[in-house]
């Protein structure tokens, strides 16, 4: 069943684009970066679509186009305008949206598509890391133009890349070695290598309440939640998916809230701290459904984007009532 959202979508529809990658500005209220790619990012160029919300629903502020697809994007942490995707010939992308053009940068230095980029939300230290096909985390300064450190280990594609929300220089990575890793930049090195699931892992997220506690989400359908201090077992299992999850996304203003996306066309929002832990279940995709976002000024309201070329800012009835 699917619950009634809080009130109708906002919804943009952009033609010939199908979404990879939804987030959330930390500075501007309502604004969202949307990574996109043509022809499913099997082949064709990529656009960064910056949009905000207005009377009738969301508008475009401005695009951003690349000769490859875009798969992920991440805002600075330190400059309301700029921004990094990745693509799948490789690179990174440094995109400023005071500026009609770009980008002001590119990062060359992945030998295959780039899945994932994560901006460090820890103060003290800008640092980004992306993660690749060819198997490597690549550890940035975005204003040195070449990587700092790469970090092997994976065995196979690396979908995800999540800096800790807590731990200065800690980041995890999910892969299709059916790995969660947990890194440490100043040893250069992993720290805890964990075989989360059974299957290929495509998404993992830090809890913003606890520093010892993270998520995965994989191809069989279920989603793990990790406690660092005992990850012989997870602490937490959510099943409902019926096909892959593509993302998973801890809510920033509830601490058990959780939400995931899929191959399903389905967003699931969860609470695994009760019994029945399936808070909603939002049914508004005819396509694989791969972006997905909390927004950090409003404790109602999500993003999420689809292949079937829309992206949507809504709030579900499940983040309008007390969790």
């Amino acid at each position: 069943m699917s619950a009634v959202c809080g009130g109708p979508a906002r919804t943009l529809r952009v033609p010939g684009r199908h979404g990879y990658a939804a987030e959330f500005s930390p500075y501007l209220p309502g604004r969202l970066a949307c990574a996109t790619a043509q022809h499913y990012g099997i082949a064709g160029c990529g656009t960064l679509l910056i949009l905000d919300p207005d009377e009738s629903g969301l508008r475009l502020f401005r695009s951003f186009d690349w000769n490859d697809g875009l798969f992920d994007v991440t805002w600075s942490e330190n400059n309301e305008h700029v921004l990094i995707t990745c693509s799948g010939d490789g690179s990174l992308q440094l995109w400023d949206t005071a500026k009609a053009a770009g980008p002001l940068q590119v990062y060359k230095e992945h030998t295959q598509e780039v899945y994932s980029v994560d901006w460090s939300q820890t103060r003290g230290e800008q640092l980004v890391v992306s993660g690749s096909w060819d198997q490597t985390v690549k550890l940035w300064d975005p204003t040195v133009g070449k990587s700092l450190c790469t970090f092997r280990g994976h065995e196979s594609i690396i979908y995800s890349t999540i800096w800790s929300p807590h731990i200065p220089g800690c980041f995890a990575s999910a892969s299709g070695d059916q790995t969660l890793r947990i890194w440490d930049v100043k040893a250069a090195g992993v720290r805890i290598v964990i075989p989360a699931h059974q299957a290929e892992i495509l998404s993992c997220d830090w809890c913003k309440y606890s520093e010892n506690l993270l998520v995965t989400g994989a191809v069989d359908c279920s989603l793990r939640g990790w406690d660092l201090r005992n990850v012989r077992q997870p602490v937490f299992e959510l099943l409902g998916h019926t096909y892959a999850i593509r993302r998973v996304k801890f809510s920033p203003f509830h601490a058990s809230v959780l939400a995931s996306c899929s191959y399903d066309f389905t967003v699931r929002f969860w609470n695994f701290s009760k019994p029945d832990f399936l808070l909603e279940t939002v049914e508004h995709h005819t396509e694989f459904t791969c972006g997905l976002d909390f927004s950090l000024q409003s404790p109602t309201q999500v993003a999420d984007c689809s292949w079937d070329e829309t992206i949507k800012i809504y709030d579900p009835a499940c983040l309008t009532i007390p969790a």
